[in-house]
């Protein structure tokens, strides 16, 4: 295909994600306090969205509570700095099988499984302006877990997205995942703009070689906005090669942990980073407001 660079680029930064680093690098944030911080760091930095997750601030383990979302967006919205906010609402769909010989039961460790409406009840209260949908069922890294969403918990929750004005944010592991995507589309579940996150290199979906990630770009609808990431050594080189294939970039803590071989980096490093990549590139960085109006966002107010 020809060359199609994207010269108006928005960054994301996923600021602290659901795995197990919290433990590896003292920059991952687990309280609402840390979390919100460097969220706004990474927003000076020059990320125009910030995708969080939040943690049990004394364990640092991945949370779903409510309360938790509801500070760390408040906390973002108090601040001021402008920064389009994105939740995840990828929790609540974790499976853990037993062992091979006996998968069944589940293993309760790690285990949890909700409801539609339970795994969108954040959404529903804070009401950012973007949420993610993981598009797909895959088994994922390591072990007997596989991340579950089937077609019928996904066309609820992307229903109830839409119903409550928050723009789903796809987020595709693999081709499969992406036809999905285009299905629910065609049955209104999903509402234009489309914004879709390329999700490459998490075993075992896609890996994040070029000829399986231009799969994934020509398989992404030319009217739809994309954005795309790796995890771990080429993270960092994943800014240019998204770039170059007309999307945007996604970097953060949730992906990769270092700035460079050997150096701990916090979120906005990795944003700094990438900005240089980018407009290196002969890019231009759009900020929060430009990213708003090509995604119809609707922005809340902070509170009253």
């Amino acid at each position: 295909m020809p060359l199609a660079m994207n010269r108006d680029v928005f960054i994301t930064c996923a600021v602290t994600g659901s795995g197990d680093t919290a433990g590896k690098s003292p920059h991952v944030p687990r309280s609402p306090k840390e979390i919100a911080e460097s969220a706004i760091d990474a927003a000076k930095a020059g990320a125009a969205v910030v995708h969080c997750h939040v943690r049990d601030p004394e364990t640092g383990a991945p949370s779903r509570r409510n309360d938790l979302y509801r500070e760390v967006t408040e906390r973002i919205r108090d601040s001021e700095v402008d920064v389009v906010l994105n939740l995840t609402a990828g929790m609540g769909g974790d499976m853990i099988f037993g062992n091979t010989e006996q998968p069944l039961p589940l293993n309760p460790v790690g285990t949890d499984m909700a409801g539609a409406t339970e795994r969108v009840s954040h959404v529903a209260e804070c009401l950012p302006e973007i949420c993610t949908l993981d598009c797909g069922t895959m088994n994922f890294s390591l072990g007997d877990y596989v991340m579950t969403n089937t077609p019928s918990m996904l066309r609820a929750m992307g229903r109830m997205m839409t119903d409550l004005g928050v723009r789903p944010e796809i987020e595709a592991f693999d081709t499969g995942h992406l036809w999905f995507a285009k299905q629910l589309v065609e049955e209104g579940v999903i509402e234009d703009p489309v914004l879709i996150q390329l999700c490459m290199g998490v075993p075992w979906g896609a890996p994040d070689d070029l000829n399986t990630f231009m799969a994934m770009v020509n398989n992404v609808p030319s009217n739809w906005t994309f954005s795309a990431f790796s995890i771990g050594r080429n993270a960092m080189a994943y800014p240019a090669a998204a770039v170059l294939a007309g999307g945007n970039v996604r970097v953060g803590l949730e992906d990769n942990l270092y700035v460079a071989k050997g150096h701990l980096a916090t979120n906005a490093q990795l944003v700094e980073k990438a900005v240089t990549i980018i407009e290196s590139m002969g890019a231009r960085i759009i900020g929060p407001a430009e990213v708003r109006e090509k995604l119809k966002l609707t922005k809340r107010a902070p509170r009253g």
